[in-house]
Formats: C-alpha cells, structure tokens, sequence
C-alpha cells in the first residue's frame, strides 16, 4: 500500500459533464498542463467511447502530458475498451479505467441484466483492459447502495482478471462518513495481502462528499477521485482543494501526505472558473473570494493581532490573495484604522473617533465602503475641522 494519497483528478471528465462546463480541446490541454504541474498523480482526461470530441481530447491530453498518468474511462464493454485504449497510445503512462453498476436498482433498471451476467462481464472487460494497458482500474458503479456480499464478489473478480485499482463509487451522493468508513474498511482489510489499491469517488448530492472522502481514507483508501472546484454531475463531486488542504492542516490527525502543490490550488481554480465562464460561490472553503476575508470587527482585531486566531491556513499556502478586510457595518476600530492606514492617513486619537462614528453612519447605508468612501469621510473631517 503506498504511504501517500494518490490524486484522481475527473475534471475533464465527471467535470465537464455537468450543465455549463463543456471545454474545447485547447482548455482541457491547458488545464492538464496545470494540473500536472500541481501534482496531480492521474488525470481522467475523458470518455472516448461517447463521442468523436472526447476520444480526440483524450488523444491530446495524452500526447501532451508526460509526467501524470493519463486515465481513460470505459464501460465494460469490448468496444468502450478497445476505444480507450487507442485513445491512449501516445500515453507516457496510460491507465483505463473501466466500470459496471453493481446495485441492484441498477441492473434492474439501467443494465437490465442479472448478477451473473454482470460478473462476467465485470471478468471479460478486465480482462481485456489488462490485455491492453499495464494499468487498470475498476469502478463498482453505485458501490454505497450495492449489496455487499454481491458487491465483494464483483471486486474479488475484478482483482483476479487484472485490476491494480479498485473504486468505490458513492455515485449519487447517498452514503454516509461512518457508512464509508466502514465499507472501504472491510474492502481494505479484504485485499490487505495484496497491492491492490482502494479508491473512492464522492458526489456531493448530501452535501458529504469531501468528509466521505476523508472518511475512507481514514479507512484506508489510499487513492481519492475528485475535482476542482468540485465540479461534476448534478451537486459536483469532492473538491480537490478541500481534500489536499485538509490533509495539509491536518496533518497531526491524517498523518499522511500527498504530491499536490497547495500554491496552485487558487490559480488552478481562477483557471476552471475563466474556461467554463462561471466561478465558485464566495463562501466556498480554499478558493471562494470570502475564504480569506473578514468583516467582523472582533474577527478584524484578531487577524490583525495574529492571523492564526481566525485563519487556519494562509492566502499564500493556496496560492491566493493575501487576506482581506473587508469594511463594513460589522467593523471595528481596529479594521478602519489598518485601512486607513494602507491609504496613507494616519488620524490622532482625536480623530479617530470622529471618523468612526462617521464610518459606521455611512456603513449603515451602503453594502460596501469603498477606498474612494473612506477618503470623502477624511475630507468631510479635514474640511469641518478647518471651519472650525
């Protein structure tokens, strides 16, 4: 079992199959080239079988990347492998990946096949994988709501037919931390004597992606499937900046590390944001344009004292803006004079108190005190003081 987490970044591919993300080949090249720059370990660059488009953006991204293992998808299906594996001969380091439901609502509904025949098929397509790449993957798709027993002897046949990889999809975000903790723990502990290594990849319909993601590899998992921004199929999927930090910050609890540079998380995400023409809500942990920014007062005096009383990690450490203090209705004294400070004016005691009170009035008033606001209040104080 490796000693680190593995990076699985699906932009290019669960990513842009969400509404508004569809990229041109050039933007997919370019954000390969960044994400291997970052350190991502695999990039899923597509899904050749499902159109012309997507096996030519395969095709490029892996004549283009040398260092990151290029991973096309396929159903386990001869045709979507035999597809992927020619979109990834130029590949320095392919890897197919390839998937069959296994929940019974899924074979029922979707497959309309049997146990049986998805265990066989589940053998034939990992095995021709294994015929055409050193590296293959196996996803068990809708794993969380699978029946276990049926779920293991699909993974047992996977493994015996050639996968080096095996996935455990929670693919409509139903699943729980302790439920996936507990799975990805018997299913580690199953293949304990092999280098099989465990994988998960988390939709975000319950708003658990990422604490499902970090569940599983307190559990073991040792590969995680997610994107930037979190983008992807209906609520996303795990954000890969929010895992990479997590695991950063909390180092004295993972206790594991990872290759992701954490400098490039921020461009990596303005990158995304500029290629699919909309960005991430402010609010949004690393990257969103509030995760650095302050407008309590109370907070302001703490940040300004020592950034660590309400920042657990820096701009800086994401590659971001330094912190921002934001003024306004909620600020204090403290926040006003750093401000005004930053604009060259430096009040005496005397006036401090006046243009507070004068900045609160106007922060009542408006949403946003601009620079532009703070030097109209200095020059009603400087004038009144003058007619006085």
């Amino acid at each position: 079992m490796t000693d680190k987490i593995i990076f699985f970044d699906t932009t290019l591919r669960d990513g842009e199959q969400s509404p508004g993300c569809s990229m041109f080949l050039e933007e997919k090249i370019r954000i390969a080239r960044h994400l291997e720059v970052m350190g991502v370990d695999i990039i899923e660059a597509g899904f050749p079988i499902a159109s012309e488009g997507d096996f030519e953006s395969v095709k490029a991204v892996a004549s283009e990347i040398k260092q990151t293992k290029v991973a096309a998808l396929a159903r386990a299906l001869d045709g979507d492998i035999i597809r992927a594996s020619e979109a990834l001969k130029s590949a320095a380091i392919p890897r197919i990946h390839t998937f069959v439901a296994t929940s019974d609502i899924h074979l029922e509904y979707k497959l309309k096949k049997s146990r049986e025949e998805v265990l066989e098929m589940t053998r034939r397509g990992v095995t021709l994988a294994a015929n055409l790449a050193d590296d293959v993957e196996f996803s068990a798709e809708d794993a969380t709501r699978s029946d276990r027993d049926f779920l293991y002897k699909v993974l047992d046949a996977a493994v015996e037919s050639g996968a080096k990889t095996l996935n455990i999809p929670d693919t409509v975000g139903y699943c729980t931390p302790t439920e996936m903790a507990s799975l990805v723990k018997d299913i580690v502990e199953r293949f304990a004597a092999s280098d099989i290594i465990i994988s998960v990849h988390c939709h975000n319909d319950l708003g658990l992606a990422v604490a499902n993601t970090l569940a599983a590899i307190e559990a073991g998992a040792r590969q995680v499937e997610c994107t930037i921004n979190g983008i992807g199929e209906r609520a996303g999927n795990a954000a890969l900046e929010e895992i990479a930090m997590a695991l950063i910050v909390r180092a004295d609890h993972f206790g594991i590390g990872h290759n992701i540079d954490s400098k490039q998380l921020y461009p990596a995400s303005k990158l995304l944001s500029s290629v699919i023409s909309f960005g991430v809500q402010p609010n949004k942990a690393i990257v969103g344009r509030n995760a650095f920014a302050h407008e309590a007062g109370i907070h302001q005096h703490g940040v300004l004292s020592n950034p660590l009383c309400y920042e657990i990690m820096t701009p800086e450490s994401v590659g971001a803006p330094k912190s921002d203090i934001v003024l306004g209705k909620h600020s204090g004294r403290h926040a006003l004079l750093a401000k005004l400070s930053e604009l060259g004016y430096k009040p005496d005691k005397d006036e401090i108190e006046g243009l507070y009170n004068k900045f609160i009035s106007l922060a009542d008033k408006k949403k946003n005190i601009y620079d532009q606001d703070l030097i109209g209040l200095i020059s009603s104080q400087n004038d009144a003081a003058a007619a006085a």
